[in-house]
């Protein structure tokens, strides 16, 4: 938040609902610093007992800003796509933005997802009716007009009058080597264009890696996508280009609790010329386009998206959709049983023979939040008298012994109290368990908790705590009570450096 740098609109009109009451004051210096600010920090801690500390001189501790170097690598880089006044090799794109929750690979590397790349980019209505470009931009939810944060005032790469690609250029998964501060960060385009969240990486029988991503939007779908070569345990440097050849796969969840991971591949299930797909590259720039084509199921916002290491099973988070069912929009399925679901739902999904390569799968319903007195509710089949309410979420991580972790976003929209941490067991008696462990603050949500290999620490993100008050009405000044709101990583341990959740 920077006081002062919102003005009363003179064209508000308070009877038209799309009017903003509030315009954004900026310059080039509030830009440069909004610009430096987004991305990605890498920062080495260190455990001297039990307790923890950050390295200040670690040479691995570095910014990823949306001003850094990447390349983009794959089917993608180089086609007329991604192509620029600045850049017209289609390979070397400035920066990355809005990165949400990631994963890492077997091989060490981290990669994290490009999710609501679409308030960046202005004046959609400045390319021509009909063109591709356009349509693209459209179902990603581009605007005509002045952006959110009216960068495009300073930076022409933003305006899409004059650099209509620039958008094409994000919403990939970057994987960033934290173990090598000069690498260059790579888009890696074979694993599809949309508005990642998580990226689980997990190595199947043959030693093909499966990673799994959901596309954070209403009615959009869950990919997988599994690479071409195998991964090679003896030899990091081998593994480090393995995520640019490969398949990418869209979800589709059949009533009867089978599904299939349908093949995004040209020429195959309707993506040729014929539906507008001429290469592999125009499949993988808009995969939301080919999953409607090949019949995927649409779902309530499709965000993390985990394997369990203990049990081996799949579990897809899907955040809500309050659209879901009403005028015009998509019906309930089995998959997405709710009309207007504003709380969420978990599905777990097991591969055919636990390959997680496979094409074929079964999945069933784990958990469907909110109020335990709502009776469309479902917590496992365990007692709903002895759970925990939760409502929307949104990341999730598993301890050593494989119980959920779940974090939330958007709770207190659906009943009060704060978003948080909750855990429960995903097998035996007490399957369904689920608890409540921590509390964020007004105004935040909570994100990206993971374990440390023991479950002896667990880390989580408190992002945008206070979001609802200003600077001289705020309603939390977390975390040290004083200046403003800030957002911050919590680690927390056990007193006696146990296990923690046993």
């Amino acid at each position: 938040m920077f006081k002062g740098y919102l003005t009363a609109n003179p064209d508000y009109d308070e009877n038209d609902e799309d009017s903003v009451e509030f315009v954004v004051n900026t310059n080039k210096d509030i830009i440069d610093y909004e610009l430096a600010a987004h991305g990605l920090s890498i920062v080495e801690v260190k455990r001297t007992d039990n307790t923890w500390s950050i390295v200040l001189d670690s040479p691995y501790n570095r910014r990823i800003t949306a001003n850094t170097p990447t390349t983009l690598s794959g089917p993608v880089a180089g086609s007329h796509w991604v192509q620029t006044t600045a850049d017209p090799s289609g390979t070397d794109v400035i920066g990355t933005l809005n990165n949400c929750a990631g994963g890492t690979t077997p091989w060490g590397t981290v990669v994290s997802g490009e999710e609501n790349f679409q308030q960046y980019f202005a004046n959609l209505d400045q390319i021509s009716d009909g063109d591709p470009v356009k349509d693209n931009h459209r179902r990603f939810g581009l605007v005509d007009g002045s952006s959110e944060r009216r960068w495009e005032e300073v930076y022409e790469r933003f305006d899409l009058g004059q650099e209509p690609n620039e958008p094409l250029r994000f919403g990939w998964a970057i994987e960033i080597d934290p173990f090598n501060p000069e690498s260059t960060p790579k888009k890696r385009t074979a694993m599809g264009r949309n508005k990642h969240e998580g990226h689980t990486s997990v190595v199947s029988p043959s030693g093909k890696v499966a990673v799994y991503s959901g596309d954070d939007e209403r009615f959009e779908y869950a990919y997988k996508f599994v690479t071409e070569g195998t991964y090679n345990a003896s030899d990091r440097e081998a593994n480090l280009d393995l995520l640019d050849s490969g398949t990418l796969y869209v979800a589709r969840f059949n009533d009867d609790g089978t599904g299939e991971w349908l093949p995004l591949v040209f020429g195959e299930n309707g993506l040729d010329e014929s539906n507008g797909f001429n290469t592999q590259a125009d499949i993988l720039v808009n995969p939301r386009a080919a999953g409607d084509i090949v019949g995927a199921t649409r779902m309530d916002r499709p965000e993390d998206f985990e394997t369990n290491p203990v049990n081996q099973k799949v579990y897809l988070v899907c955040t809500n959709n309050t659209k879901r069912g009403t005028d015009g929009m998509p019906d309930v399925d089995e998959s997405n049983p709710r009309p207007e679901n504003s709380t969420g739902h978990i599905i777990e999904i097991t591969e055919n023979d636990n390959d997680h390569a496979a094409t074929t799968f079964t999945w069933e319903m784990f958990l469907l939040a909110g109020d335990p007195e709502d009776e469309s509710t479902w917590f496992a089949g365990f007692p709903k008298e002895s759970v925990s309410p939760i409502a929307s979420p949104d990341n999730i991580t598993f301890d050593t012994a494989g119980n959920i972790w779940i974090s939330t976003d958007g709770l207190p929209s659906s009943f009060e109290g704060n978003d948080g941490l909750f855990a429960t067991p995903v097998e035996g008696s007490e399957r369904g368990y689920l608890r409540q462990f921590f509390s964020s603050v007004d105004g935040a949500e909570v994100s990206g908790p993971i374990f440390n290999p023991d479950s002896t620490a667990l880390w989580t993100s408190v992002q945008h705590p206070g979001e609802g008050g200003t600077i001289d009405e705020p309603i939390t000044l977390w975390p040290d009570g004083t200046g403003t709101a800030r957002p911050a990583v919590v680690l927390i341990t056990r007193d006696d450096g146990g296990v923690i959740g046993q």
